[in-house]
């Protein structure tokens, strides 16, 4: 199995690679979904590349960032530097991108990033099935799930196994964007969820999680054909990197971690400790942690040189051979091998009769072994020596110097990966209409008449058979919501589906690539939802050729960036409704004393979101609800509207649907949303 280590600036490279790194993941400057780290330049990303690729490191570039169809050219330009260098994987989020790249770089190796949201077998397959060659898990699942995944799918998989866990679901985390403008889909997250936010009964940081560590289950995971363990943090210092690397290491290699070094990782970064609570199903209060002040004291200059010493020198871990000809009347050779078939010979002077102790082929292996300060390593050697020779140290020396320093730079030479210019989407097709149709969304069968008007409705498909034929009955069009969190419960979903549609109901909506694929499987009519992370044309052409038919664009795209978009198919937005922040497999109140669970949570403003249970997870909403009612006339080029209600009563929703159709302000508090003032 891979130990994975993140870098996120030139200095991180080496102590990655010198403590044991069998691949590193690094961002450039952009696309990164880690903007704050120092990241690299092009300079700098072709050092490092050579640096790893010369130690048999591989490298993964991080482009695992949401785009716009401004941006498409820039990216595809970094790409195909990236092509040339080259790298060894990129590590993607945007469909519309990826699929751009599928086109122009038919032979690269793309990862999915874990801002994907895979988190189930028929995501895993999605992705397969478009070419992926591995796929970045969600950090929620546990042992059970992940076999599950990798028992269903040959793609390969890449575990998180320590750094930092996000209390959301990567990739479904609106919570930065909104209340900061700083969207976490591209990079540029805030990390609000580490300020105050509480519950009733919680500690008053019941939205910061404990960093995750699965140090003693590392080869567990490689008994059960994990590819790639991952370590967290392109943000954090070397020697943070270093020290989890070498334990990493330890673990995998020897089974253990020594005390010494554990400390060492826990004083460099740790929030309370660690946890290994999602892989092991032991969610919980135990699993919730702060970086306190003793935390950040624990980080001293000695344990910083403690860790110093654990990337000093190189780590000769390259096998080489070596074959060394010393004969009479002929230049000495040394010919090198390594375990890239890469094999180069240097000559040297000829030998000179001995005059004292002749050259002996034990002699020669005695210098020739001195592969120390590089990164190689002698596990065979072999000489024919002539009778009566000599040659000096310093010859034998110089050759083998020689062959070594040839041979590094042989092997940082790797053949580019084949890029061909593409043709980007059309954008700026669509028509200056407005929104033709309205849709709605509800958490119960309880929906007031008014709504008959709506092209769909969109019900939990939990609700009862009972409940899904009265609405029917009464005549509303209805589709089935499927749950964006579905850790665990994909069979249970599958069947779920196969009833519905034996009702008569074939429309769904989908807000995860898992819930794509389930719904395609089943041949349902897809309505793609906001989860999906829309930004681009491309994206829109993406879904339309998983045969989806329409999509909720990204509610981090304005007005007027909504209105640029291209593609045939119809795009809609969320209209009206409290946003959906964050998506939660450990409910907040699950670091509270006692089982009642809080409907809100809190911050130290007094500003309270609301929490609302559905699949295997929980939503996070906004503390205000969004409204575009007396703002329609503004929705250029926009197909299709949705209202979606979360904590409303029926006389509430018949009233907001009311004023947004005569398009009227709602009364405040109110936000509308990015739809105005965009991200970062």
């Amino acid at each position: 199995m891979e130990i994975l280590a993140p870098a996120g600036g030139m200095d991180t490279i080496q102590p990655a690679v010198r403590t044991g790194a069998d691949a590193v993941y690094l961002g450039a400057s952009k696309l990164s979904a880690r903007a704050s780290a120092k990241n690299f330049s092009r300079e700098e990303l072709k050092e490092a590349v050579e640096y790893c690729h010369a130690r048999g490191v591989k490298v993964y570039l991080a482009c695992n960032t949401l785009v716009r169809d401004e941006e498409l050219p820039e990216a595809m330009a970094l790409i195909e530097y990236a092509c040339q260098i080259p790298v060894d994987a990129l590590i993607m989020q945007d469909i519309g991108l990826i699929s751009l790249v599928r086109q122009a770089a038919p032979d690269m190796r793309i990862h999915g990033s874990t801002q994907m949201s895979v988190h189930t077998p028929k995501g895993a397959e999605l992705l397969w099935n478009m070419g992926f060659k591995r796929v970045v898990l969600s950090r929620e699942l546990s042992r059970e799930e992940i076999q599950a995944i990798h028992e269903a799918c040959p793609i390969e998989l890449e575990v998180f196994v320590h750094g930092a866990l996000c209390m959301s679901v990567s990739g479904q985390c609106y919570f930065s964007a909104m209340l900061g403008g700083r969207s976490g889909n591209r990079g540029a997250c805030a990390q609000p969820c580490r300020l105050p936010f509480s519950v009733s009964g919680g500690t008053g940081h019941d939205l910061s999680l404990k960093d995750c560590s699965l140090l003693p289950h590392l080869r567990e995971l490689e008994a059960m054909g994990i590819a790639s363990a991952k370590i967290e943090g392109r943000m954090k210092r070397p020697e943070y990197t270093a020290a989890a690397v070498a334990a990493c290491r330890q673990s995998l290699d020897t089974g253990t971690v020594d005390t010494q070094l554990l400390q060492q990782l826990e004083a460099v970064f740790s929030r309370s400790g660690f946890t290994d609570g999602y892989y092991t199903g032991q969610r919980g209060v135990e699993m919730f942690g702060v970086r306190s002040r003793e935390d950040v004291l624990s980080a001293t200059n000695k344990v910083y040189q403690a860790i110093h010493a654990l990337y000093k020198d190189e780590r000769s871990s390259i096998p080489i051979t070596a074959q060394l000809s010393v004969q009479a009347g002929q230049e000495s050779v040394l010919t090198v091998c390594d375990n890239e078939s890469h094999s180069l010979s240097v000559k040297g002077d000829q030998p000179e009769p001995a005059l004292k102790v002749p050259l002996t082929a034990e002699k020669c292996e005695s210098y020739i072994r001195k592969t120390g300060g590089t990164p190689f390593c002698l596990t065979d050697f072999q000489a024919v020596v002539g009778e009566n020779l000599s040659l000096s140290s310093q010859q034998l020396n110089g050759m083998r110097r020689q062959a070594l320093e040839q041979l590094l730079k042989e092997r940082t030479e790797r053949k580019p990966v084949s890029f061909s210019a593409v043709s980007y989407p059309p954008v700026q097709t669509r028509s200056a209409k407005r929104p033709k149709y309205c849709r709605a969304r509800f958490t119960n069968g309880d929906i007031p008449d008014a709504f008959l008007d709506c092209e769909l409705i969109y019900v939990p498909m939990t609700l009862s058979n009972q409940v899904l034929e009265s609405l029917m009955d009464r005549g509303f069009a209805v589709a089935v919501e499927i749950p964006r969190g579905m850790f665990g419960i994909e069979d249970k979903l599958y069947r779920r589906l196969q009833e519905i549609k034996a009702l008569g109901i074939t429309e769904v909506l989908a807000s995860n690539l898992g819930a794509v694929e389930l719904a395609r499987a089943l041949d349902m009519d897809i309505h793609g939802g906001f989860g999906l992370n829309i930004t681009n044309t491309a994206a829109i052409e993406q879904a339309q050729r998983w045969g989806l038919m329409d999509v909720e664009v990204s509610f981090e795209l304005t007005l007027a960036q909504i209105a640029a978009l291209g593609g045939k198919l119809p795009i809609g937005i969320i209209a009206g409704g409290r946003l959906p922040l964050m998506l939660t497999r450990n409910h907040p109140a699950d670091n509270a004393k006692g089982t009642q669970r809080d409907p809100f949570l809190q911050d130290r403003k007094g500003m309270r979101f609301p929490l609302q249970r559905y699949g295997s997870c929980t939503e996070v909403l906004n503390s205000v609800p969004l409204t575009l009612s007396d703002r329609q006339q503004e929705m250029a080029g926009i197909d299709f509207t949705v209202l979606r209600f979360s904590v409303e009563n029926s006389v509430e929703m018949g009233e907001i649907l009311t004023v947004f159709n005569r398009k009227l302000p709602l009364k405040p508090p109110i936000t509308r949303g990015l739809y105005y003032r965009g991200v970062e």
